[in-house]
């Protein structure tokens, strides 16, 4: 892989895995089943939105996105090793998925069978199915990053800590060209120190 292909990979993955983990969270936190059912002779269409939410799913996916923000900010391995533990997020999404195909809908079964309901009809809702494409689409995303990262850009060391940069030469301002003096204030020294 050449690095020209590798910069233009950034960008799409990054999106990706972005977009995918916002999806997630947001679907994580909504309900994933919906039911009705008739009482005597009152309809319901009441929805138990404890029951019917996996939230472990919207806190993995902003575990996602947290992921993707340090990949942003970081250089060299740490950004891989970021992007693994973002794989194993996602993963943990897809996980919470499939114990929810089940469980969700049962749990709201169980709350409608509290309030007197006996056979409600119950169904998955489409943010069940966000969060599941969220899942993919991380997995996916977190992935090609782990294997793409090496020809990824970085941030310069300009945008590191103080503390961090090795200190510039000192050099008196009258063997200073005019020009290194003018890069010296650019770059928030004082030529003159």
């Amino acid at each position: 892989m050449t690095e020209r292909s590798g910069r233009r990979s950034f960008g799409p993955v990054v999106l990706l895995g972005l977009l995918a983990g916002t999806l997630g969270a947001v679907a994580g936190n909504k309900p994933w089943a919906a039911g009705s059912g008739r009482a005597g002779q009152v309809s319901t269409l009441a929805v138990s939105a404890d029951a019917a939410q996996m939230p472990v799913a919207g806190a993995l996916a902003l575990v996602v996105l947290a992921c993707w923000g340090v990949v942003l900010v970081t250089r060299g391995r740490v950004r891989r090793v970021v992007l693994v533990l973002g794989a194993l997020a996602a993963l943990g999404v897809l996980v919470s998925v499939v114990a929810g195909f089940a469980s969700v809908p049962d749990a709201l079964r169980a709350g409608y069978a509290a309030i007197g309901i006996a056979d409600p009809q119950v169904r998955l809702t489409g943010w069940f199915w966000a969060a599941a494409v969220a899942g993919l689409l991380s997995l996916v995303a977190t992935t090609l990053g782990v294997r793409l990262v090496p020809g990824w850009p970085e941030m310069g060391s300009r945008y590191d800590a103080p503390g961090a940069q090795e200190p510039a030469p000192v050099v008196k301002p009258e063997d200073q060209s005019s020009l290194d003096l003018w890069r010296a204030m650019d770059e928030g020294r004082d030529p003159t120190a």
